[in-house]
């Protein structure tokens, strides 16, 4: 998804170019009318950049697979709980042993807490810890409310209320979504305008234009809002899912592919104004010479982001129709909006370096020495191909060497976040005084006739610190389980309650001896699973952590299957366009390369010097898709221009030609796609962070590296046997 340099133009005097030009009913009419439209969708779709919220979430078991445990598990648990609340979990420590009076106030705030608006249910009396030291409440909040509201006022009551030598937290589901929610409440604003303020700053440098930058600055924020506009509205109707992660690779990935197909589109229109006085016979025969290109980098992106749909996490396979959407929106703004109003502005869009009609001047490609340092550059590589292709190569495959350093099986939930953490702070003072699974039970569903069985296994596990059963008769909502049965927890002799049971089955809760975010919850919910299936008693195991196994599980399961189908699709692609089949290969090829070194790079970056926990297992196949249907771009405008002037002048003359000419403008759109999607890093989200890192560098590597050095010299040094089994091939020159 890069910006190409405006196709060669057939050899010989410029003037003889005679397009058409816009007949006169038209002339005034059609670009008002595309402008008008822009205008109204851009009015229209603006404000809903501020409602995104309304129809996305953050809730990790709304993307798993509808066969997963954990799914199922999370769609049954309100049928024994009669809640669809989110538990928060408060905890309160003192340096000392707390007395009665400080257990007293524990009791007012608790009440208090019970009195909130967004409260939905019964919250639990205060659990003192063995050492008297710390005290835990359980406290459910309504899942409709807004959760980072709910935990703020949770949070506010804690600080009225208690002692000031007492220190509080809200963890627990809740309180981790909460941070989450507050990570990604910067996408509407920061995030937009860094990208935007980046994308300006290029845009100036590279134009020296005082309007222009704002034009074609336009045409990606009109593409954006026509995209959110339609995109909410799918969401809305549940055709689409939308999360923060999502709404943030949507924004960076419009902004960066309209900016760029403008870029084309510019370059293009600049170069036909230099060759006709009739702006609009230069805006059709531009938009002639940049409908393809813009078509074919589009259609190469929006195939590899389709491959998505074939993940089993919804997180993943939503990502690809909603970024296609948005990547269609780019290609229409910049082929409709951005040709309408320069078309309008004509010339005075180029000011103060206007281009001037010069008909006698020679064509784009004639000569390579005219076109500064990349024609300097070109006939550089043309000296020692060989070498060159060779030394990059190795260059590159040590690079990719790294990837052993990176560890992709998931990070804790308290990692997610990069910035403070109530819930993180809270969780360890949670680990400290109490089990570290508290709040964040496994759950298991199971029959009624089973129960005992079950949580005999349970028990028998080391990782499980207690075991309990869901049922109304109990004041907070369980019942403790042992081997002797379910335990009473009223006076001596009273009756132990009757389990809570729907359809048959019951709801057994465990907690767990470590964090549940941690390795060895993991670990222990695994063992579960498997003791369980080895005793062959039916359960659906769920939670927190299951929820995370089951996660990281699809996500190793897509990147095995999408990874080879996504380099299927664009190599046909490749060889569709470039009627070849050695080219396309020796491109898919050079493109894995540069991702493998961008891989391996950001791997030694993520341990040594950002010291990031860990990745989540979907980081490298993101970074495949973003990395190679964007990076195939770059060699597809340098390729296309490449058989366009090897028919005329021969392969290796048309290797020169084409990169001395394709040099600026990619350049360009390489860099701004790599400011773009640095933007993402200013979320302080873990995984935005390190798709930021990821796509910016191998972005500029593809730009700087495999399209300047690598591609180039591997083709002058093979000639036109590249071109196998195509006609260029057999009738061409080298």
């Amino acid at each position: 998804m890069t910006s190409p340099a405006p196709s060669a133009a057939p050899s010989g005097p410029t003037h003889r170019r005679t397009g058409p030009s816009f007949p006169r009913v038209l002339r005034v009419l059609l670009p008002a009318l595309l402008i008008l439209g822009w205008l109204v969708a851009a009015g229209i779709g603006g404000p809903y950049f501020g409602r995104v919220d309304e129809v996305s979430s953050n809730d990790p078991a709304a993307y798993l697979p509808d066969s997963a445990d954990a799914t199922e598990v999370s769609q049954r648990v309100q049928d024994f709980t009669g809640s669809e609340s989110i538990p928060a979990i408060v905890v309160v420590t003192a340096e000392e042993e707390m007395d009665d009076e400080t257990l007293a106030s524990l009791t007012e705030v608790t009440e208090a807490l019970a009195a909130l608006d967004t409260v939905a249910g019964d919250v639990s009396p205060a659990i003192p810890s063995e050492d008297g030291r710390a005290v835990q409440v359980f406290v459910p909040l309504d899942a409709d409310a807004d959760l980072g509201a709910a935990v703020e006022e949770v949070e506010a009551e804690l600080t009225a209320g208690l002692p000031d030598e007492l220190s509080s937290y809200v963890t627990g589901p809740a309180g981790f979504s909460a941070d989450l929610a507050e990570g990604f409440a910067g996408i509407d604003g920061l995030l937009l305008g860094v990208a935007l303020a980046a994308v300006l700053v290029i845009l100036l440098i590279v134009y020296r234009s005082l309007l222009l930058p704002l034009i074609v600055l336009s045409t990606s924020l009109f593409a954006l809002c026509a995209a959110l506009l339609t995109i909410w509205h799918l969401a809305a109707a549940d055709v689409l899912l939308l999360s923060g992660q999502t709404q943030g690779i949507l924004f960076i990935l419009v902004i960066g592919a309209a900016t760029d197909y403008s870029l084309l589109y510019v370059a293009r229109y600049r170069d036909e104004l230099r060759h006709t006085k009739e702006r609009g016979r230069a805006t059709l025969t531009a938009l002639r010479g940049t409908f393809e290109p813009v078509l074919a980098s589009g259609g190469t992106v929006i195939a590899g982001l389709l491959c998505l749909l074939l993940s089993d996490l919804k997180s993943n396979s939503t990502l690809g129709p909603v970024a296609a959407i948005g990547i269609v929106f780019a290609m229409a703004a910049a082929l409709t909006f951005l040709p309408a109003v320069l078309y309008a502005t004509g010339r005075v869009a180029f000011w103060p370096r206007r281009p001037h009609f010069a008909p006698d001047a020679p064509d784009a490609g004639a000569d390579p020495a005219a076109h500064g340092v990349w024609g300097r550059i070109a006939l550089a590589v043309r000296r020692r191909p060989r070498r060159l292709w060779i030394v990059t190569a190795l260059v590159l495959a040590v690079g990719c060497l790294g990837v052993t350093q990176l560890e992709a099986d998931g990070v804790p939930q308290s990692d997610l976040v990069l910035t403070a953490s109530s819930a993180r702070e809270g969780q360890a003072a949670l680990g400290e005084h109490f089990p570290g699974g508290s709040g964040s039970p496994v759950q298991i569903i199971t029959a009624e006739s089973s129960l005992q069985e079950v949580t005999d296994q349970l028990l028998l596990q080391d990782g499980i610190e207690s075991v309990a059963v869901t049922t109304e008769d109990s004041p907070a909502g369980t019942a403790p389980v042992t081997e002797e049965g379910i335990q009473a927890q009223g006076p001596r002799g009273s009756p132990a309650p009757e389990p809570t049971v729907v359809g048959g089955d019951v709801l057994v809760q465990a907690t767990l001896s470590d964090a549940a975010d941690s390795a060895a919850a993991a670990a222990t919910v695994r063992e579960v699973r498997a003791d369980l299936a080895a005793e062959d008693l039916e359960a659906l195991v769920g939670g927190v952590t299951a929820t995370s196994i089951d996660t990281n599980d699809a996500s190793a399961h897509d990147r095995a299957l999408i990874i080879p189908v996504v380099l299927v699709v664009i190599t046909l692609i490749l060889m569709l366009l470039l009627r070849s089949i050695l080219a396309p290969v020796l491109l898919i090829a050079t493109t894995v390369l540069s991702f493998g070194t961008a891989m391996g790079i950001s791997a030694l970056a993520f341990e040594h010097l950002f010291a990031f926990p860990g990745a989540d297992p979907a980081v490298p196949l993101f970074g495949f898709v973003f990395l190679v249907a964007l990076g195939i771009d770059y060699n597809i405008f340098l390729m296309t221009r490449v058989r366009e002037e090897s028919l005329a002048h021969g392969t290796r003359e048309g290797v020169v030609r084409g990169l001395s000419v394709t040099g600026g403008v990619i350049t360009s759109a390489g860099m701004v796609l790599a400011a773009t999607f640095a933007a993402l890093g200013v979320i302080p989200i873990l995984f935005l962070a390190q798709i930021a890192f990821i796509v910016a560098f191998g972005v500029l590597l593809d730009t700087f590296v495999v399209r300047t050095l690598l591609v180039p010299a591997l083709a002058l040094d093979l000639g036109k046997i590249i071109w196998w089994p195509s006609a260029l091939w057999r009738r061409g020159r080298d």
